[in-house]
């Protein structure tokens, strides 16, 4: 998915848990997202340099 979907979800989340006052685990939940993208992120950097050097 493009960061443009990921932005739609997170915005239709924020107005979800604005109603239902879940507030904090919306925070909470942006956190890990943020940090599981991340990981991803550099999963995918340290595969392609691996690809690229001739790794399995």
């Amino acid at each position: 998915m493009s960061n443009w979907w990921y932005g739609f979800y997170f915005l239709i989340l924020g107005v979800l848990s604005f109603f239902t006052g879940e507030i904090v685990t919306f925070i909470m939940l942006g956190f890990i997202l943020l940090s599981l993208n991340n990981i991803n992120h550099t999963l995918k950097k340290i595969y392609q340099n691996n690809k690229k050097d001739g790794g399995n």
